[in-house]
């Protein structure tokens, strides 16, 4: 899938400087999605590409079709090097800029939801390929439309719920814990995964519903949406065939389709981490806006 290079603002979203540590010995894209509270393109992948349930998710592929979700843990920017608010434009938080994830970015209050509660929380992350990386999680400021696209002023920038640097995955997940502030209603959750060892970064938004585990109300008096639920292992099994993603081994296996931004996959196995420049922290702040 191709980069997202096109600019939106001059302000720049980042993350603290990382040490270059490369995880395996061949060179491999990660890739992954947030499993808890699920993100909203793998709760369209749970529901089955070709018949999703939701009113939310069938609108999703009815604009951009069937592959987004199948490619649930491709949401990406090969080369973001923390410049997620420079490359990702406002309204297309969900999709990253990527037009094949368009449907995600569609504006509605009927996304299904996971009900959450201020306070601690554990997160997990649902990863096809560990590497090395930081996650960061931010939550949308209080008095949030949801029945709009969200935009980067939308998220309090200044004050992640979650942060982690290189957890270890167990069972398929990174798990990490954060604080969920005071909120009411519908929010969203907006977590970015820099990787250390490449300049490549994954996006994920997840619907939240503050008080309630049944997705809350849509705008307009309309029903309430449904609950959000994870796919199982099952499903990520039965559809791995189906995706376009390749990450060497974890599902698209076709070497000439590679999206690696670190090296193509003929490249020979590295024996020493990369070298890349570490981001100006001047212009890095996460509450810059």
């Amino acid at each position: 899938m191709p980069a997202r290079r096109t600019a939106a603002a001059s302000a720049v979203l980042g993350l603290a400087p990382l040490a270059l540590t490369a995880l395996t010995a061949a060179p491999a894209a990660a890739h992954g999605s947030m499993g808890d509270p699920v993100s909203r393109v793998a709760q369209c992948y749970a529901e089955g590409p070709e018949s999703p349930k939701s009113a939310a998710c069938k609108a999703a592929v009815e604009a951009g079709g069937t592959q987004a979700l199948y490619d649930w843990n491709g949401i990406r920017i090969g080369d973001a090097d923390g410049r997620h608010r420079e490359l990702i434009p406002d309204g297309r938080l969900c999709s990253a800029g990527n037009e094949e994830f368009k449907g995600l970015d569609l504006p509605r209050a009927d996304w299904p939801a996971t009900g959450v509660r201020s306070g601690a929380y554990t997160f997990r992350y649902r990863v096809t390929a560990p590497h090395k990386g930081t996650f960061t999680v931010y939550l949308t400021k209080p008095g949030y439309d949801p029945a709009k696209s969200p935009a980067w002023d939308d998220l309090d920038l200044a004050h992640p719920v979650a942060t982690a640097t290189d957890p270890v995955a167990v069972d398929g997940f990174y798990t990490f814990s954060g604080t969920l502030p005071e909120r009411s209603g519908r929010h969203l959750l907006y977590a970015v995964w820099q990787r250390s060892d490449s300049p490549e970064a994954f996006y994920s938004c997840s619907d939240v519903t503050y008080g309630g585990g049944n997705g809350g109300g849509a705008s307009g008096g309309s029903a309430p949406a449904p609950a959000a639920s994870a796919p199982t292992e099952r499903q990520i099994e039965d559809g791995a065939g189906r995706s376009s993603v390749e990450h060497h081994g974890h599902g698209d296996d076709d070497a000439r389709t590679t999206t690696d931004p670190v090296a193509p996959a003929s490249a020979e196995p590295a024996t020493s981490p990369e070298s890349h420049p570490a981001p100006d922290p001047a212009v890095r702040s996460a509450g810059d806006t």
